[in-house]
């Protein structure tokens, strides 16, 4: 009888050094770079797949977990000039770009006065006329309106920016941001730390010393975070492996981290669109080996609306265990880039629904990972008076 790691790879033909790594991981041990890069470089994506969904179901078993969220994109007019973006408008050529009002966005939010979401996401471009206070003013606006909904707001980029003109340090900006309601922080405008890629895509903003510094400065003062990874388009193997190495070690020293989501690279419309896209195959290997490396990160995310909803199914036997959330259809920054659902929304039917598909167990949390309520065992009487958010 196969016992152990046998029996998790059985059917895969390994060489010895993959089962090096598979003996590590069934121990408990961490992987090193080294590792993940062969992981990369040789292994099947049976191989990948087998071992990622035992880490997956060693951790949290068949649990899949999304929650009832909405977003609100505050301008698309930037002044940076990333090449992977097909989102942003720059200031000088805003033509084409919106900028909301505090009471424009305040309105979003009360379209869900009296519905059960739990976390509006705020995230943007980078508008030089919107600073540390617009955004103080907002949040303290929304909490007011709503004081149970979770606030998750703004990137490292946007803080980077707000803080510098502010003339405040990070630590400074996020205590006054605390202060007028903000409970948690996304992952985005990591793309990828090392410089050598950074220069070549997103050379104006932020560097990865400064994102992580970000982070780790609100893990400091008691708020969560999520990290994000753009991979598929000129970086190598060994980037990907350096990007999350550094994820690890910040997450070693401050627990801060909640869910790391790696997101795919689309080429519409934007600079890079001569850069091919990963294949299907890629981005299954990138989520496994994501959970694999990243041993002290509780979640792995599945954002679906990059991914299609089919593929992002396919990520729950990848490592996966979140597949975001309900969204709302006025999420644009990844529609604009060519992602698989140009109508970004799904009801908590749908999603429940997609998680049973594939024999997972659907559970709604919140923003940090609370359990709001097991879909598992719901009826289909009771599927059929869901609420449509």
């Amino acid at each position: 009888m196969q016992t152990g790691i046998e029996a998790i790879l059985k059917g895969n033909r390994i060489s010895e050094d993959l089962q090096q790594i598979a003996d590590k991981i069934y121990n408990k041990q961490r992987i090193s770079e080294e590792d993940a890069v062969l992981l990369f470089e040789k292994a099947s994506l049976p191989f990948l797949g087998a071992l990622a969904n035992f880490v997956r179901e060693r951790m949290h078993g068949d649990t899949t977990y999304f929650n009832r969220n909405f977003h609100i994109e505050p301008t698309n007019v930037c002044v940076f000039s990333c090449n992977f973006c097909s989102y942003s408008k720059l200031y000088a050529k805003r033509d084409e770009g919106w900028e909301l009002s505090i009471d424009q966005m305040l309105h979003m939010v009360k379209k869900y006065d009296g519905v059960p979401v739990t976390e509006v996401h705020i995230v943007g471009g980078v508008h030089p006329k919107m600073d540390l206070q617009f955004f103080a003013d907002l949040l303290k606006a929304i909490k007011d309106h709503r004081p149970d909904l979770h606030i998750k707001a703004f990137t490292a980029v946007e803080y980077d920016y707000m803080f510098r003109k502010a003339k405040v340090s990070a630590e400074e900006g996020l205590k006054i941001l605390i202060s007028h309601g903000l409970d948690s922080i996304p992952g985005g405008g990591a793309e990828i730390f090392h410089p050598e890629i950074r220069e070549k895509i997103c050379a104006d903003k932020v560097d990865g010393d400064g994102w992580l510094n970000i982070h780790a400065t609100a893990h400091k003062l008691g708020l969560h975070s999520n990290a994000t990874m753009l991979y598929g388009h000129i970086e190598q193997y060994w980037h990907r492996v350096d990007h999350m190495s550094r994820l690890r070690t910040l997450q070693d020293e401050t627990k801060g981290f909640q869910t790391f989501i790696p997101l795919k690279f689309r080429n519409q419309d934007n600079d890079m669109s001569n850069v091919a896209e990963s294949t299907v195959v890629e981005d299954m290997k990138m989520y496994a080996i994501a959970r694999l490396f990243l041993d002290n990160f509780p979640h792995i995310k599945a954002y679906w609306p990059m991914l299609g909803r089919h593929n992002a199914q396919m990520t729950l036997s990848f490592g996966v265990n979140d597949i975001d959330g309900t969204i709302d259809d006025t999420t644009k920054i990844y529609s604009m880039a060519g992602s698989e659902e140009q109508t970004p929304t799904m009801t908590t039917e749908q999603l429940v629904a997609l998680i049973k598909q594939v024999n997972r167990k659907p559970v709604e949390r919140d923003t940090l990972y609370n359990v709001v309520k097991d879909y598992s065992e719901v009826t289909v009487a009771e599927e059929a008076g869901f609420s449509s958010n």
